[in-house]
C-alpha cells in the first residue's frame, strides 16, 4: 500500500475493525483474536510448500487437539463469516475514501479533458464530438460478488456515516451487519438478479449520469435546454433479456424486467417531484408540478398509466420552466432544469433491455417452423430448406410472407422464442422504443444467422414502416472474428437488410467478446484478433456506407479479457470506428467500479473521456505502422501456439476439475444460469462459461505460478 493509501484507509479499518471484537455475538472474540494465527499458519505453511489440508490440520493440533471435525468445520465457518465482515467494511472504509484516495481531476476525467480542451482551444470540436457521442454501459446477468440488497442498504449507510465519523452508528451498522446473512439461502432467479442491478440504478446511475452532463453543461457554458445528446450516456440492461445458456429466463421474465425498470424510474421521478414541490410553490406553477406529480404517483403506485410517452412529460416541464421565467424571475430553476435533464435522458424505460439468444438456437426453431407449415402447404420443409444454398436460404427466409402470430406450434421453446420478440414489442409500446430496440446473437457465424433473426422480427413486430429493431451479430471465437469482415460484407449487400440499416440511421452494431475469445484462443491473440477485426469491420462498413458501432463484451476485470479500458479506448487509431463506446460490465466490477456515485462518477467519465479523446486530441502516437502490426501478428501466433499446446493437452481439464473450485460453482446460490452451456454433459472446455482459467506468473517467476481463476469472475489465487 502506499503511505497515502495506508494513512487514510488502512488506519481506519484498524480502528473500525476492533470493533468486531465488542460485537455481542456468540465467540466474536475467540474468532478475532484466533483469525491471525490461522493467517500465521497459513503464510508459514505456504512458504514451506504444504497443502491446504496440511497446513489446517497443523493448526488444529497446535491449539485444538480435543476439538472434533463438526467442531473444527464451526470454526471455519465462523472464520469465513469474520471475514465477509471484515471484506465489507474495508470496501464501505475505501468508497468513503473515494475522493481523496483517487485523482479525480486526473488523466481520463471530465476536469482534465476540459482543461487540456480550453488549452488547445478545441471546445468548439468537443461540443461538435459531444452531439454525437453515446457511451453504453451494459449491466450484465452476472450477479457474482454481489451483496445482496439488504446489504448493501447496510454498507450505503456503513459509507456515510465512515465519511462523517460517526462512531456510535458505525458500531450499530457493524453489529447489523453482523447478523445479517450474506449468503442467498435459494438460487437467485433471472428476476432476482434485475432486483440486485434496479439498486444501483435508483441509488448510483440515477445521480451519477445527470451530474457529468451538468458538469459537462456548466463548462462548456451550454444551457442544459440546448444540451442536444441526451443519449450521451446509455445504461443497458441484460438480466432478463440475456437467454444464452440460461433456460430460466423466459418471454414473462423479460416483460417483468421490462415493468421493473419502468417502475423503479418512476419511483424516482416521484420522489424527484416532492422535492419540486415543496420549492415550485408559486402561482401557476405549482398547479402544473401537483398535476405531474398526481400523474406519475397514479402510474407507479396504482398502475395508472400518467402519459402516453416521455415527451408529453417534458412538453409540461417546459411549460412550468417558462411560467418561472416569466413571473416568478426563475427562482429555483437550477432544480427544475436538473429534473428535465433526468426525464429525457432515462424517459420511462430507466435502462434499455438487451435480447439475446445463441444462433443454434434459431436454426431449430427455424427448422421447426418450416416443418409445421409445409404441412399447411405454406412453406418448403426443414430437409429442403436446407439443401438449399446459403444465399438461398437467405433469399427464401425474406420472401416468406407467413402469419406467424395465427400459427400454434406443438413444441415451447419455438413459442417461447417467437413470444421473446413478440416482448420487445410490447415493450416498446409501454417504455418506449429506446426500452428495448436489439437483438444480439451469440455465437453468430454466417449471414444466415442475421437474417434468420430479421425475418423472425418482421414476420412478428414488423411493420411495412419500420422494424424498430437493430440486429446484432457477436463474434466470439479466433475463427469467427477472421470471418466477420466477410460475413458483414455479405449481410450489408442484401438488399433488404441494407434498406433497414439505411432507416437505422445507417448504423450496425457488431458485438466482439474479449471473454469467450480469450477461453478460445489466449489473451494477446485473442484482443489482437479484435483488433484486427475492428480495423477490417470498420472499413468494409466504410464501404458500403454504413458506420459500425462496436459492443465489447469486456465483463470486468483483466482475467476476463480486457486490460485497462481507458487505455484500450483512447488508444484506438482512425482505422477503427470510435462513434460510440459500448461496454459490458459485471458482478464485482459493478459493485467496485460503479457502487457509489463518486465512483461511478470516475469510472462513467473515464469511459466517456476516452471516447471523446479523439476530438482534442491529435493522436499519430496512437496509429500503428505496417511493420508495427507484423509484429503484433507473430507475436500472437506464437502465443496462440502456446496457448493451444496447454489448452489440448490431455490433463488439462481434469487438472481444472481438481485444482480450482469449478466443480462447485453449481451448487452456489450465486447466478441463475448453469455453471456450464450443457447441463447434461461431462465437463468440456468448450462449454465453460467465459474464461475458465487466465495464466499469470507471481513476482518471482522462479517459484509459484500463480493462477487466476475466472469461471464466474471469481479470483482464487494460488
Amino acid at each position: 500500500m502506499t503511505s497515502k493509501y495506508e494513512q487514510i484507509v488502512g488506519a481506519r479499518y484498524h480502528i473500525y475493525n476492533s470493533l468486531f471484537l465488542n460485537l455481542p455475538f456468540q465467540e466474536i472474540s475467540r474468532t478475532g483474536t484466533l483469525l491471525p494465527l490461522l493467517h500465521h499458519y497459513c503464510e508459514e505453511g505456504f512458504e514451506k510448500g504444504e497443502s491446504a489440508i496440511e497446513i489446517l490440520n497443523q493448526f488444529f493440533s497446535d491449539l485444538f487437539p480435543q476439538a472434533t471435525r463438526e467442531e473444527q468445520f464451526n470454526l471455519l465457518f465462523k472464520f469465513i463469516q469474520y471475514v465477509e465482515r471484515q471484506v465489507a467494511l474495508f470496501d464501505s472504509i475505501e468508497d468513503s475514501a473515494f475522493e481523496q484516495i483517487n485523482e479525480t481531476s486526473g488523466k481520463g476525467t471530465i476536469t482534465s479533458l476540459l482543461l487540456r480542451t480550453k488549452f488547445d482551444r478545441k471546445q468548439k470540436e468537443l461540443i461538435k464530438r459531444l452531439e454525437t457521442f453515446s457511451l453504453r454501459t451494459v449491466l450484465t446477468a452476472h450477479p457474482t460478488q454481489f451483496y445482496p440488497g439488504h446489504v448493501l442498504g447496510i454498507l450505503t449507510d456503513l459509507e456515510k456515516s465512515i465519511r462523517e465519523s460517526d462512531l456510535q452508528q458505525i458500531n450499530l451498522l457493524m453489529q447489523q451487519l453482523g447478523k445479517t446473512g450474506f449468503i442467498n439461502k435459494d438460487k437467485p432467479t433471472p428476476y432476482d438478479e434485475a432486483l440486485s442491478l434496479c439498486w444501483y440504478l435508483e441509488n448510483v446511475f440515477y445521480h451519477a449520469i445527470p451530474e457529468i452532463i451538468q458538469s459537462l453543461s456548466s463548462d462548456l457554458q451550454i444551457p442544459l435546454t440546448e444540451w442536444k445528446n441526451d443519449r450521451l450516456i446509455v445504461i443497458g440492461f441484460w438480466p432478463g433479456g440475456d437467454r444464452d445458456g440460461n433456460p430460466f429466463v423466459k418471454s414473462s421474465t423479460t416483460l417483468q424486467v421490462a415493468a421493473k425498470l419502468q417502475d423503479s424510474i418512476l419511483k424516482c421521478y416521484y420522489r424527484d417531484l416532492r422535492t419540486l414541490r415543496r420549492r415550485l410553490t408559486f402561482s401557476g406553477v405549482d398547479k402544473i408540478v401537483i398535476a405531474i406529480e398526481r400523474r406519475i404517483y397514479l402510474w407507479a403506485y396504482e398502475a395508472e398509466r400518467g402519459y402516453d410517452k416521455v415527451e408529453d412529460m417534458v412538453a409540461e416541464l417546459m411549460l412550468a420552466r417558462q411560467k418561472l421565467l416569466d413571473e416568478h424571475d426563475g427562482l429555483f430553476l437550477n432544480l427544475l432544469d436538473s429534473f428535465i435533464l433526468k426525464v429525457k435522458v432515462f424517459g420511462f424505460y430507466f435502462a434499455s433491455l438487451d435480447v439475446r439468444q445463441d444462433s443454434r438456437k434459431h436454426d431449430y426453431v427455424w427448422s421447426q417452423i418450416l416443418d409445421t407449415c409445409s404441412k399447411k402447404g405454406l412453406t418448403v420443409s426443414a430437409a429442403e430448406f436446407f439443401k438449399l444454398s446459403s444465399k438461398e436460404q437467405i433469399n427464401y427466409l425474406l420472401s416468406l410472407n407467413l402469419s406467424l402470430n395465427e400459427i400454434q406450434f406443438e413444441d415451447p421453446f419455438v413459442e417461447e422464442t417467437l413470444n421473446s420478440i413478440r416482448a420487445i414489442d410490447t415493450i416498446q409500446k409501454s417504455n418506449g422504443v429506446t426500452g428495448c430496440h436489439r437483438y444480439v446473437i451469440s455465437n453468430c457465424q454466417s449471414a444466415l444467422h442475421v437474417i434468420e433473426v430479421f425475418a423472425l422480427a418482421h414476420l412478428l413486430i414488423g411493420n411495412q414502416a419500420e422494424l424498430e429493431l437493430d440486429v446484432v451479430p457477436l463474434f466470439e471465437t479466433i475463427d469467427d472474428l477472421g470471418h466477420a469482415p466477410a460475413i458483414m460484407h455479405e449481410l450489408y449487400s442484401i438488399e433488404e437488410y441494407h434498406h433497414h440499416l439505411e432507416k437505422r440511421k445507417a448504423y450496425q452494431t457488431i458485438m466482439l467478446g474479449f471473454s469467450d475469445g480469450t477461453k478460445d484462443g489466449g489473451y494477446l491473440r485473442a484482443n489482437w484478433s479484435i483488433f484486427r477485426a475492428k480495423e477490417n469491420l470498420t472499413n468494409i462498413s466504410r464501404k458500403h456506407g454504413f458506420k459500425a458501432i462496436f459492443f465489447d463484451g469486456r465483463g470486468g476485470p483483466p482475467a476476463r479479457g480486457g486490460g485497462n479500458t481507458h487505455d484500450f479506448y483512447a488508444s484506438l487509431g482512425d482505422t477503427i470506428e470510435n462513434e460510440e463506446v459500448q461496454i459490458t460490465v459485471q458482478g464485482q466490477t459493478i459493485s467496485s467500479n460503479f457502487g457509489k456515485v463518486a465512483s461511478c462518477k470516475f469510472n462513467l467519465e473515464q469511459l466517456l473521456s476516452a471516447g471523446l479523446e479523439e476530438a482534442v486530441s491529435q493522436r499519430d502516437e496512437g496509429q500503428l505502422s505496417d511493420e508495427q502490426k507484423q509484429v503484433l501478428d507473430d507475436l500472437a501466433d506464437i502465443g496462440y501456439k502456446s496457448y493451444l499446446s496447454l489448452k489440448h493437452h490431455p490433463k488439462f481439464v481434469p487438472y481444472l476439475e481438481n485444482v480450482t473450485p469449478l466443480s462447485y460453482f453449481g451448487d452456489t446460490n450465486i447466478g441463475s444460469r448453469p455453471a456450464k452451456r450443457n447441463a447434461s454433459e461431462g465437463l468440456k472446455f468448450e462449454n465453460l462459461r467465459a474464461i475458465p482459467f487466465c495464466w499469470f506468473l507471481g513476482n518471482d517467476e522462479t517459484k509459484y505460478p500463480r493462477v487466476l481463476w475466472c469461471g464466474f469472475c471469481f479470483k482464487i489465487s494460488k
